[in-house]
C-alpha cells in the first residue's frame, strides 16, 4: 500500500488556496477556450494549495519554503475548508460546465465532489483517531526528511537545520490536540500506544543525545552534508546538534507526555461503534474508502462468500502439491518450516531485495504485453529505516517518487525480523507494491501534465489499492507464479484482503472483539502471529481502510469482464488498462462510467 495517503493528506491535497489569502476574484482570461481557461484555473489553485503546505511542496521535489514544516493544528483545517469552499464558488460562477469538453467537466465534477468529501471528513474531526497504529502526523516527519530533503547546496542544509527547530512548534501543536482529544474523551484504542511510543522515543536515544549508534536524523544529516567543504559541514552539523538537543528533543518530550496521558486513559480495545456517533461515523468512512454506497452488512456478506471461494482454490493447490492435511495444517506448515523463509542474517536480507528487484525487472521485460505505456520513472526496492520499523508494519508499501523522477518510486520492505517474510508470499507483494501495481498507476499519475495537478495527486483507497491487488492477477495472467507455492502464495495475500471485509465490518459494525478478529486471521490467512497482531490493530484504528482492496479490485475485474465481453475480437486488455489509467486516481462509480464510454465508442 501507498504510504501517506491518509484522511489527513487528502485533506491538505484538496485545500485550494493559503490561509489568510482571499482568492483572486479575476476571471481567467476570456480570449482562451474554456476547458484552457479551466486548466489555467486547476494549475493557479496548485500553486496556491503548494505555498500552504511545505511538506507537500518537498514531497513534490521542490524547495521553495524548504526550511518551514506544515501547520498542524485544527485551525489550520478549519481555514482550509472555508477558503476551499470559497473556490470551488468561484470555479462554478467562472465557468459554463457545458461549454467544457469531456476531460474537463470530469475535472469540473471531480473539484466539487472533493469539497463535499472534505466538508464530510471535517465534520468527523475529532471521531477521527489522532493516534493509529502507525502513530501520529508527527511520525511522518523525520521519514520526510530522510527520503525526501535532498541536500544539494549549504542553503539545502541549512533548511533541514531550520526544519528541525521548527520541530518543538509542530510536536507543540500535535500534543496540544492530543491532550483535546484526551480531555474531550475521543481515545484510540489502548493497543496503539504499545506500537506507538517505542518508535518515538527512538528520535531522542543515541547520538547526539547520549552514547551509542548514531540517532536517524543525525545520521541521515551527516551523510548528506559529507561532501561539504570541513568548515561548512563543522558548522552545519553544529546547528544541527544544537537544534536536535534543544527544540527537537523539547517537542518529543513533549509528545511522548501527552501520548502517555492519553494512553491512561485509553482503557479499551472497541471498534468506533463506540464512539459519539459511531455508527454514522463508520457509515460515511466505508463511503470514503469504497467511494460506494455499500453498507456494512453488504461488505461483510461479501467478504464471507469471497474467502469461501478461495479458501476451495486453497485446497486444490495443497491436493496438488500432495498434503494431506487440513487447510489450516498447510497454512502452519508453510508459516514455520523454515525452506519457505529467508535467513535472519544480513545476507538474508539481501536476497530478499534481490529476489523482489528481480520480480520487478522479470515483469518489466514483459509488461508491454498488458500495456500500451510503461512508466518512465524509475523504481527502487529498499529496506526500511531501523528507526521506523515498528511503526512501519510488517507488509511492504510504496512510497511515490517526483513527477520530474529526480526521486524514484520505492518500494520498502521491513526486514527487521525475516521470520515475517514468506518466499511464497514476495512475489504477489512486489507485484502489488511495484510492478505491474502501484507504482504503474502512481507514477503514471503523477507524470500526466494532462490531467490537473488536484487529480495528478488524488487519491481513492479503493481505486489505488484496488489497482495494486488487481495487478497481484495481472502477473498471474503473464506468465508468473508458475511454482505452486507462489501461487498459493498469491492466493494467500487475496483470501486475506477478502478476510479484512469480515474483520473490518466486524470490529466497527458488529463489536466484534479483538479475540474474535485475531482468531478469524489465523484460521483463515497465512499471516504470521506478529503479522496478525498488527493488522488487527490497524483495522481497530483505521476504520473502512482495509475494505477498499478486495471492493476495488472486484470493480476492476467486472468492468474488464463487462469491456472484454462487449468488445469481443476488438478487445485488447491494453486498450482496457489505458481506459482505467489516463484519468488517475477516480471513484468507482466514475471509473465505470468511463469505461462504459470506452465500449460504447465514446
Amino acid at each position: 500500500m501507498p504510504r501517506s495517503l491518509d484522511r489527513r493528506t487528502f485533506l491538505v491535497l484538496t485545500s485550494a488556496v493559503l490561509p489568510g489569502r482571499a482568492w483572486s476574484q479575476t476571471a481567467p482570461d476570456t480570449g482562451a477556450s474554456e476547458d484552457a481557461r479551466l486548466a489555467a484555473f486547476f494549475e493557479k489553485v496548485d500553486q496556491e494549495r503548494l505555498q500552504l503546505s511545505p511538506e507537500t511542496l518537498t514531497s513534490r521535489g521542490r524547495k521553495e519554503r524548504y526550511g518551514e514544516l506544515d501547520d498542524h493544528s485544527e485551525a489550520a483545517g478549519r481555514k482550509w475548508l472555508a477558503l476551499a469552499q470559497t473556490q470551488v464558488a468561484h470555479m462554478r460562477t467562472s465557468f459554463d460546465r457545458a461549454k467544457l469538453g469531456p476531460s474537463a467537466k470530469l475535472s469540473f465534477d471531480l473539484f466539487q465532489r472533493q469539497l463535499a468529501v472534505q466538508k464530510n471528513l471535517h465534520g468527523w474531526y475529532w471521531q477521527d483517531y489522532a493516534v493509529s497504529a502507525y502513530g501520529s502526523s508527527l511520525d511522518n516527519i523525520p521519514q520526510m526528511l530522510i527520503t525526501q530533503h535532498r541536500i544539494d547546496t549549504v542553503e539545502d542544509a541549512q533548511a533541514y537545520v531550520s526544519r528541525l527547530r521548527v520541530m518543538e512548534r509542530v510536536a507543540n501543536e500535535v500534543s496540544s490536540e492530543l491532550d483535546q482529544r484526551t480531555a474531550k474523551g475521543f481515545l484510540p484504542p489502548k493497543l496503539v500506544f504499545a506500537r506507538v511510543i517505542p518508535d518515538v522515543e527512538n528520535q531522542i536515544k543515541g547520538a547526539p543525545f547520549e552514547s551509542g549508534p548514531d540517532q536517524a536524523i543525525w545520521a541521515d544529516l551527516k551523510k548528506k552534508v559529507a561532501a561539504f567543504p570541513d568548515d561548512a559541514k563543522a558548522r552545519i552539523l553544529a546547528d544541527a546538534e544544537l537544534a536536535l538537543k534543544g527544540e527537537w528533543r523539547r517537542g518529543y518530550l513533549r509528545y511522548i507526555q501527552a501520548l502517555k496521558n492519553m494512553s491512561e486513559k485509553a482503557v479499551e480495545n472497541k471498534g468506533v461503534w463506540s464512539l459519539p456517533k459511531g455508527e454514522t461515523y463508520y457509515a460515511d468512512m466505508l463511503k470514503f474508502h469504497t467511494t460506494t454506497d455499500m453498507t456494512a452488512d453488504q461488505i461483510h456478506q461479501i467478504g464471507l462468500s469471497e474467502v469461501a471461494r478461495l479458501r476451495t482454490e486453497m485446497e486444490a493447490i495443497k491436493a496438488t502439491v500432495g498434503f494431506q492435511g487440513s487447510l489450516e495444517a498447510f497454512l502452519d506448515t508453510i508459516r514455520t518450516d523454515p525452506k519457505f523463509r529467508y535467513p535472519n542474517t544480513d545476507a538474508g536480507k539481501q536476497a530478499c531485495l534481490a529476489d523482489a528487484k528481480k520480480r520487478v525487472a522479470d515483469y518489466m521485460a514483459v509488461a508491454g504485453r498488458q500495456f500500451a505505456r510503461l512508466p518512465t520513472q524509475p523504481l527502487e526496492v529498499r529496506a526500511v529505516e531501523p528507526f521506523r520499523e515498528r511503526t512501519a508494519g510488517v507488509v511492504p508499501f510504496y512510497q511515490r517518487g517526483t513527477p520530474d523522477g529526480s526521486r524514484p518510486g520505492m518500494v520498502y520492505f521491513n526486514l527487521s525480523d525475516m521470520s515475517q517474510v514468506l518466499r511464497p508470499q514476495l512475489p504477489g507483494l512486489t507485484y502489488h507494491e511495484g510492478a505491474p501495481g502501484h507504482h504503474f498507476q502512481l507514477s503514471r499519475q503523477i507524470s500526466q501534465t494532462d490531467l490537473p495537478p488536484f487529480r495528478r495527486f488524488n487519491n481513492f483507497t479503493a481505486y489505488t489499492e484496488g489497482w495494486g491487488l488487481y495487478a497481484e492477477g495481472l502477473a498471474k495472467e503473464a506468465g508468473f507464479y508458475q511454482d505452486p507455492f507462489d501461487d498459493f502464495g498469491r492466493l494467500s495475500l487475496e483470501i486475506w484482503r477478502a478476510v479484512r471485509l469480515v474483520l473490518d465490518t466486524g470490529i466497527h459494525a458488529m463489536r466484534w472483539t479483538r479475540e474474535q478478529a485475531v482468531d478469524y486471521m489465523r484460521r483463515n490467512t497465512l499471516n504470521s502471529e506478529r503479522d496478525t497482531q498488527g493488522e488487527i490493530d490497524r483495522y481497530f484504528t483505521n476504520p473502512g481502510q482495509a475494505t477498499g482492496y478486495k471492493i476495488g479490485q472486484m470493480k476492476f475485474l467486472s468492468l474488464r469482464q463487462k469491456a472484454a465481453k462487449a468488445k469481443g475480437s476488438a478487445y485488447d486488455i491494453r486498450d482496457f488498462h489505458e481506459v482505467v489509467l489516463r484519468n488517475g486516481a477516480l471513484p468507482l462509480d466514475v471509473l465505470e462510467a468511463q469505461v462504459d464510454a470506452y465500449i460504447s465508442g465514446r
